[in-house]
C-alpha cells in the first residue's frame, strides 16, 4: 500500500520535506560546503543498505565545531545541494535555521516530537565517528535515533577506536542485518563498508583556493 505523504502536522510554518507515518528516513547533516558526489553516493548507498524510504540532507546554518567565517549563505548551499542530489528520494532542507537549532541533539529532539511515527536514522561518515564524543550530548543523540556509519577509508580504524565507538560497542549490530536498523530501538548502530569514494568538502575547498 502506498503511504500518503503529508507535511509536518504540528507546525506548518516549518518547511519539512514530505513524509509519512512509518517511513524510514535517513538524516544526513552537514554544511555541504560544497556538496559533492560522495555525499550523493553515500546517500544512495545508505538508501539501499538500510532499506530506507527517503534521505533528508540537513543543510546546517553552521557547524559549532568548525570555523564558519567563510561559510557561504545557507540558501546558496541548499541550491547547490539540490542541484547535485537530483534524486526523487533525496530531499534537501534547511529547516534547522527556521526552528533555531544549532546542535544535532536539539534537532533530533525536535523531530522526534514533531514526527513521532517516522523512523529516523542518523547517517554520518567514519570521520565523524572519530570525533563524535565531542558533539554536544552525543550520548543523547545515540539514545534518540539509530545511527549508521559509512566507511571513509583512512578514517575507519580511527573511528572504530574512538571513545564513542568504545562506549557504544554493545549497541553495534552486524552489517548483514543493516536493513533492520531503522526498526530497532536506540541505542543501535551499524558500520557500513563498501563505499569507495573518498571526496571531501575540505579537500575541494582547498583545491579551489589553490587553483587546482
Amino acid at each position: 500500500m502506498t503511504r500518503e505523504l503529508r507535511p509536518a502536522p504540528a507546525n506548518p510554518r516549518v518547511p519539512l520535506p514530505p513524509h509519512a507515518a512509518g517511513q524510514r528516513i535517513g538524516l544526513f547533516g552537514g554544511t555541504f560546503n560544497p556538496p559533492h558526489e560522495a555525499h550523493r553516493a553515500a546517500s544512495l548507498f545508505a538508501l539501499k543498505r538500510l532499506k530506507l524510504d527517503r534521505i533528508w540532507w540537513l543543510v546546517t546554518p553552521g557547524n559549532p565545531l568548525k570555523d564558519v567565517s567563510e561559510l557561504p549563505p545557507l540558501e546558496q548551499r541548499i541550491a547547490a545541494a539540490q542541484k547535485l542530489a537530483a534524486h526523487s528520494r533525496i530531499d534537501v532542507t534547511g529547516f534547522e535555521a527556521v526552528i533555531g537549532t544549532q546542535y544535532t541533539c536539539d534537532t533530533l529532539a525536535w523531530l522526534k516530537t514533531e514526527c513521532p511515527t517516522e523512523r529516523f536514522v542518523w547517517i554520518m561518515g567514519a570521520d565523524n565517528l572519530k570525533t563524535f564524543h565531542r558533539w554536544k550530548n552525543w550520548r543523547t543523540i545515540a539514545a534518540l535515533v539509530p545511527i549508521a556509519i559509512v566507511d571513509r577509508g583512512g578514517y575507519s580504524l580511527a573511528g572504530m577506536s574512538g571513545p564513542a565507538a568504545q562506549v557504544l560497542a554493545r549497541a553495534r549490530i552486524h552489517e548483514s542485518v543493516a536493513g533492520t536498523l531503522a526498526d530497532r530501538p536506540p541505542p543501535a548502530w551499524v558500520f557500513l563498508h563498501g563505499l569507495k569514494m573518498q571526496l571531501s568538502s575540505t579537500a575541494l575547498r582547498a583545491s579551489e583556493k589553490g587553483g587546482v
